[in-house]
C-alpha cells in the first residue's frame, strides 16, 4: 500500500502490540462493488447462542469461509469453512499485501442496521496462536469500533471505521485488547466486517 496509515498503535516494551488504520484501503468504486457482490453471493446465517440455558440469536448475521481444513470456533460454535469465493479471494490477496501475512479463513459479520452489534471480546481462541494477525475490511455504513484494556477495561480507542477501510491488529493486540461494535440504535444503513485471519492446524 503506498498511503500512509490514518491510525498506528505502535509496539513498546510494556505493550507488544501493533493496530494499523487505513481509511482508504479499497476505492470508492472497489468498495461499492464489493459490497454489492458480498450482498449477493455469501450464504449468510443466523446463529443461536444458549446463555444460562436460554438460547439467543446473534445480533448480526454471519458466514464463514476459507481453506478446507481452516475449521474455527468460537462463542461455543464450530464453523467448518465454505470454499472461498471470487470477491473473497480478491479482497483476501488485497488484505495479505496490506499486513505483510498469509490468510487462510476470513469470518463475515454482516450488521442489518443499528439494532446489530458486537460485544466485547478478544480474538484468542487457540486455533489462531499467540499472536495472530487479523485484518478487518469494512464495507458499507460506517461503524463505531471501540477498543480496550483487558486487564483495567481502560477505553483507549474509538474510531468510525469507514466504507472501505481496514484495520490490521497484530502483535500481542488480542492478549492486551478487547473490542467491539457497540450497537446505534439510531444508525440506518448496512455493514459487511471481514476479519481475515489464519487458523493453524493441531490446535
Amino acid at each position: 500500500m503506498d498511503q500512509s496509515p490514518l491510525l498506528r498503535i505502535s509496539p513498546t516494551r510494556e505493550l507488544a502490540t501493533d493496530v494499523v488504520y487505513f481509511e482508504d484501503f479499497l476505492a470508492p468504486e472497489d468498495a461499492d462493488r464489493y459490497f454489492r457482490l458480498l450482498l449477493e453471493t455469501v450464504v449468510w446465517r443466523q446463529e443461536e447462542i444458549r446463555v444460562f440455558g436460554k438460547v439467543h440469536a446473534f445480533p448480526r448475521l454471519t458466514s464463514w469461509y476459507g481453506d478446507k481444513n481452516a475449521v474455527y470456533t468460537y462463542s461455543g460454535l464450530r464453523n467448518t469453512p465454505m470454499p472461498w469465493n471470487a470477491p473473497l479471494l480478491e479482497l483476501r490477496a488485497r488484505a495479505e499485501q496490506a499486513s505483510g501475512t498469509r490468510f487462510n479463513s476470513v469470518l463475515l459479520n454482516r450488521y442489518r442496521s443499528g439494532n446489530d452489534g458486537m460485544g466485547w471480546h478478544a480474538d484468542n481462541e487457540r486455533e489462531l496462536g499467540r499472536a495472530p494477525v487479523i485484518a478487518s475490511v469494512s464495507l458499507g455504513t460506517p461503524r463505531l469500533f471501540v477498543l480496550r484494556t483487558q486487564e483495567e477495561k481502560r477505553r483507549l480507542l474509538e474510531l468510525r471505521l469507514a466504507h472501505g477501510s481496514i484495520l490490521i491488529m497484530g502483535g500481542a493486540s488480542q492478549q492486551n485488547f478487547q473490542h467491539a461494535v457497540p450497537k446505534e440504535k439510531r444508525l440506518v444503513g448496512e455493514r459487511i466486517n471481514l476479519t481475515f485471519r489464519t487458523v493453524l492446524a493441531d490446535k
